[in-house]
């Protein structure tokens, strides 16, 4: 028995498969019989039962279904966090390039009054 993973572009999920492997006496070729046993979550990849063995659910299931939206909560906390740093950061960032612009456009008058003055005295 073989586990097989097959993506369907149709619906954009990936199936997974048990295949079983047999001998056909009439066409005297191998034959495989598949068995669909779940699909892969696009976001945790981890595979969510279906048929009959995804209806039961048990205590321990709810369980650790909770524990993994604590998880996914704390995560999401401290993502939140990361993200509220790094846009302090680039707003000092965008405070200081606008310094920055303001005394270049300073030093270009500076330079331009200077230029005149030269091109006044030279002729």
């Amino acid at each position: 028995m073989a586990i097989i993973k097959q993506y369907h572009k149709d619906t954009d999920t990936t199936y997974v498969y048990e295949s079983e492997s047999y001998w056909d006496p009439e066409l005297k070729q191998a034959r495989s019989k598949r068995t669909c046993i779940g699909k892969i979550d696009p976001v945790t990849g981890e595979m969510i039962p279906t048929g009959k063995r995804g209806r039961k659910k048990s205590t321990t299931d709810e369980t650790s279904g909770n524990d993994e939206y604590a998880k996914l909560l704390s995560r999401y906390e401290d993502v939140k966090k990361e993200n509220l740093a790094l846009n302090e950061k680039v707003f000092s960032l965008e405070k200081e390039l606008s310094d920055a612009t303001k005394q270049i456009q300073k030093y270009r008058t500076t330079v331009k009054k200077i230029e005149d003055l030269v091109s006044k005295i030279s002729l």
